[in-house]
């Protein structure tokens, strides 16, 4: 039966094509794969199904969904059916999220706007779907705010609001990016389940071919607003003789090449026995809980040096990145930047210094100032510089360093908001490398970009590292990417590191049975192709 028929769409914003004739269908118990790169148009399809377009937007063709046509339904009626009938998971779950709502009132809140059940019945319910997510009460009680999760926990909680009143339709805009990836195989997990289980229809839009060819029964490929080729797993990812196919599988195993290099004696980044605590909800009597983020870390990074820092969310890379970086406060030990404490004690070293370490963040958006144009936000960092560039010469140092990116010197004079998440990504790169760091340190820097551009942006790092001498920290839950660009690896759980080594080393014969089990989780697109029947070539 037929779910969702979409015939003839187009769409265009303030007259500029963004979807050209886009015609597709979804069946009932079927899990969709819509990919593409950045700009692709596949954001905007989901966005259209559940009438999300921007207020400038025109369209045209035929939305249908469940013998609803979708295309010229009221508002009233599209609010009726998003939440109830179609959930929809988004890409960037902070800035989804109500940072003054807690996480079950939010949960709880789809359930009474469309049930109408008592506030005790729709926080049963919440509790019960934040359970089937990975977020026990014991452990994350309701009553917490999402500054107060990770990444990972916070996208889950913006998976338990979709799927919290079991929706014929889940529209999933890149549902794992921030998840590690034993956490991403327990929420696909949970996809396929809910539809084997309620029957529901999953449109899953992502950058990632390995978890298409894992997760979806068809997919379809987008680029520049037009499908380019869709049908099964096999006939799209092993048959198709499409050009761009090709290449966005091509990067897809992508491996930057890395000339050998020496790496140095001494470490330009060092930490010694670092203790990062945070205390609970003060009781009546005494200070509450207390929990140890990162528990006596020592980590060394020399010069010329890639370091992978490895482990699922929670498991305390972000606090020791954060405290690396001097913006947490260790309870004991400390960070040393070319042998010298970081933050100094004197405030005249801290800008030198602050040169010479920059950072990534995971989340771009929120941390560009939106009312700042992209050539103001890259040239933040000029301050940095004992002669900071002004006037022609700045202009210049902002341009050259958008091209490294992938991006274009006319991006310069636009907004944030006016990117894709993978674009915006790239821009937070680029504000990193204008000083010219000695360290980088890296903060889930790719697991918002799609094949290609990450392969470029690998392919640059790697590049800038061998002809400067750049070190990387990688803090990822990628351990794909880890491999891909690390000399060494460090394996993160509950605040310790419990296994480090050359990068291949690691990956070839773990040792600690936490690595066996995150290595085994990792999304694999030839082991994926593997498991479907092999296609006969098509044109």
């Amino acid at each position: 039966m037929v779910l969702l028929e979409i015939n003839d769409l187009n769409v265009s914003i303030d007259r500029t094509p963004i979807l050209n004739s886009v015609s597709l269908k979804l069946e009932a118990g079927e899990i969709l794969g819509l990919a593409g790169e950045s700009g692709s148009g596949k954001t905007m399809t989901a966005f259209a199904i559940a009438g999300l377009l921007p207020g400038r937007a025109e369209m045209s063709g035929q939305i249908v969904f469940d013998g609803t046509r979708l295309s010229n339904a009221s508002e009233s009626e599209l609010c009726r059916i998003r939440g109830q009938d179609i959930g929809i998971v988004f890409q960037e779950p902070m800035t989804a999220l109500n940072p003054v709502m807690t996480i079950g009132d939010q949960v709880a809140e789809t359930v009474r706007i469309h049930r109408g059940v008592s506030r005790r019945e729709a926080w049963q319910l919440a509790q019960a779907t934040l359970d089937k997510v990975g977020l026990p009460s014991t452990l994350f009680p309701m009553d917490r705010f999402p500054h107060n999760l990770s990444g990972g926990q916070r996208q889950r909680v913006a998976i338990a609001i979709a799927i919290v009143l079991k929706p014929k339709l889940l529209i999933a805009d890149e549902p794992t990016t921030a998840l590690d990836v034993t956490t991403q195989a327990e929420i696909l997990s949970l996809f396929r389940q809910l539809v084997c289980d309620e029957g529901i229809a999953l449109i899953l839009v992502t950058h990632d071919l390995a978890v298409v060819a894992e997760t979806a029964n068809r997919v379809v490929v987008m680029k520049e607003g037009t499908i380019v080729d869709q049908g099964s797993i096999a006939d799209v990812f092993q048959a198709s003789q499409k050009p761009y196919v090709k290449t966005l599988i091509r990067n897809a195993v992508h491996i930057p090449t890395r000339t050998s290099k020496k790496i140095g004696n001494i470490p330009v980044l060092e930490t010694r026995n670092i203790v990062r605590e945070y205390f609970g909800a003060r009781k009546l009597f005494g200070r509450g809980r207390v929990l140890r983020a990162v528990d006596g870390v020592s980590v060394q990074i020399y010069p010329n040096e890639n370091v992978g820092l490895v482990g699922e969310s929670g498991c305390g890379k972000s606090t020791l990145l954060r405290t690396i970086l001097g913006l947490d406060r260790a309870q004991a030990g400390d960070v040393r930047v070319f042998g010298q404490k970081f933050p100094p004690d004197r405030h005249e070293d801290m800008r030198q210094l602050r040169r010479r370490i920059q950072v990534v963040f995971q989340d771009p958006f929120g941390t560009f100032d939106p009312r700042w144009r992209v050539d103001q936000i890259i040239a933040e960092n000029f301050h940095l510089f004992d002669l900071p560039p002004t006037g022609a010469d700045a202009r210049r140092r902002v341009d050259e360093i958008l091209d490294r990116v992938g991006m274009q010197s006319s991006d310069a004079k636009r907004y944030p908001h006016e990117f894709s998440g993978g674009q915006r990504q790239r821009i937070a790169i680029a504000r990193a490398l204008i000083t010219e760091p000695s360290v980088v340190a890296l903060d889930e820097a790719v697991s918002a970009l799609d094949v290609s551009i990450r392969a470029q942006i690998l392919d640059l790092l790697a590049d800038l590292s061998d002809r400067l001498g750049m070190s990387y920290l990688f803090v990822t839950h990628d351990l794909s990417v880890a491999r891909s660009i690390t000399d060494r690896v460090l394996v993160m759980k509950d605040g310790r590191i419990v296994e480090q080594g050359r990068t291949e080393d690691v990956f070839a014969n773990p040792s600690h049975p936490y690595t066996v089990r995150l290595l085994g989780a990792v999304p694999d697109l030839d082991r994926a192709l593997s498991k479907h029947p092999a296609a006969t070539q098509k044109s």
